[in-house]
C-alpha cells in the first residue's frame, strides 16, 4: 500500500507517495506559509489532492519541526512555524476525504525512521541520527522501534547544553550544542568574521559579493572545496562541535551507527572526516569499546517524508492517527 509522507519545513513543503519499499513513485511541493496555520493545512490538503489519483492514499504522516505531542496530534511548539499546541493532525483530516487517517512526527524523528529501513542506518540494531541545518535534530531508533520518550520530545539533542553560559539559541537558552554545531552557527561565525578585512576569506568574501552580499551556507563550502583557510576553518570548527556532541550522546545512547544528515551534512567531504576526528578523541575508552560508525545519510533530502510515511503505518494499529470525519477526542 502506497501512503503520502510530506515534510512541513520553514520555506518549503515537500510531498511524496511513497511505497512498502520506501521508493518515492511521485512527489510535489509547495512554498510554507508561515503566517497562519490554517493555510499551512489547506496547503497540505493541496498536496494530497494533487498526488492522491497516483494511488489510494489512505494514510498520510506529517513531519513537522518542532516538540510533537506523545499522542501524535499536536505540535506542542515550533521554532519557525506558527504552531504553539497546535492540533495539526486532527485539522489537516478535516480537510481530507472521511477515513483517511493522519500522522504528525517531529521531523528528525521521521528522517531518523527514514534512514533505518532504508538507508544509511538500515543494518543497525541502535541507531542515532542528527540532523544538521538550521539546527540540530536527532532521532534515536533502537530494536526497530523509534524511541520517543515519556511524552514525545525525547532527541531534541540540539539543546543539550554544551557550553555554560554560552551564546544564546533560538530557543531562548544560553549554550545549546545547536548554537555552535549548526548550519546557522556556521553561518552567523562566518559572517562576525567577514567583517573585518581579513586576508585569509578573501575567496569566500568574493562568492559572497557575487551573489548579492549575503552569504550562503553554499558559498562556505565551495569556498572550503576551493581550498579558502577561513571557509575550511569554519568547517573544521563546525564538524569538532559536532563530534564533541555526538561523543557525549555516545555515553548515554550506545549506538551502533550514528547517521549525520541536513543541510550541512551535504557537504560530507568537508564535514564527515572531522567529525570522526573529533569523536573518537573525545568518546570515553575509545580503546577498548566497540566504536560506533559514524556515516552521512543516503537518502538526503528524501528522509523525512520518507519516514514520514513509513511512520503512518502505525496509525492502524497503535491509535494513534488523527482521522479525516472524527472529532478531537479520536486523536
Amino acid at each position: 500500500m502506497a501512503r503520502l509522507g510530506i515534510d512541513i519545513g520553514g520555506t518549503k513543503i515537500a510531498a511524496g507517495v511513497v511505497d512498502d519499499a520506501g521508493r518515492i513513485v511521485q512527489r510535489a511541493r509547495r512554498s510554507t506559509p508561515t503566517t497562519n496555520p490554517a493555510d499551512i493545512d489547506r496547503t497540505i490538503a493541496d498536496l494530497y489532492r494533487e498526488l492522491s489519483p497516483a494511488a489510494d492514499i489512505r494514510q498520510v504522516g506529517l513531519a513537522a519541526a518542532g516538540f510533537v505531542s506523545s499522542d501524535r496530534s499536536t505540535v506542542l511548539t515550533a521554532p519557525n512555524l506558527p504552531w504553539r499546541r497546535y492540533p495539526l493532525g486532527e485539522q489537516v483530516a478535516a480537510l481530507l476525504p472521511s477515513g483517511i487517517d493522519v500522522v504528525v512526527e517531529n521531523d528528525a524523528n521521521a528522517a531518523a525512521w527514514g534512514e533505518h529501513p532504508h538507508g544509511a542506518g538500515e543494518p543497525a540494531g541502535v541507531s542515532l541520527m542528527i540532523t544538521v541545518g538550521t539546527g540540530i535534530g536527532g532521532g534515536i531508533v533502537s530494536n526497530g522501534e523509534l524511541q520517543r520518550g515519556a511524552f514525545g520530545a525525547a532527541a531534541e539533542v540540539g539543546h543539550l547544553t554544551v557550553v555554560q553560559d554560552g551564546r544564546r539559541c533560538g530557543c531562548g537558552k544560553l549554550g545549546c550544542w545547536e548554537a555552535y554545531g549548526s548550519g546557522t552557527a556556521l553561518l552567523d561565525v562566518a559572517n562576525r568574521e567577514l567583517e573585518g578585512a581579513r586576508a585569509d576569506g578573501r575567496a569566500l568574501r568574493a562568492r559572497r559579493d557575487a551573489d548579492g552580499g549575503v552569504l550562503t551556507g553554499q558559498h562556505i563550502a565551495d569556498a572550503a572545496s576551493a581550498g579558502d583557510p577561513l571557509a575550511s576553518r569554519l568547517f573544521a570548527e563546525t564538524a569538532e562541535w559536532i563530534g564533541r556532541g555526538l561523543a557525549s550522546l555516545t555515553a548515554i545512547l550506545d549506538p551502533e551507527v550514528i547517521v549525520v544528515g541536513g543541510g550541512v551534512a551535504d557537504s560530507e567531504d568537508l564535514l564527515i572526516p572531522g567529525v570522526r576526528t573529533a569523536y573518537a578523541s573525545r568518546v570515553s575508552g575509545s580503546e577498548d569499546r566497540p566504536a560506533a560508525q559514524i556515516v552521512a545519510a543516503s537518502l538526503g533530502n528524501d528522509a523525512g517524508l520518507i519516514g514520514a510515511a513509513a511512520l503512518a503505518r502505525t496509525s492502524r494499529t497503535g491509535g494513534l492517527a488523527a482521522s479525516a470525519g472524527a472529532g478531537a477526542g479520536a486523536i
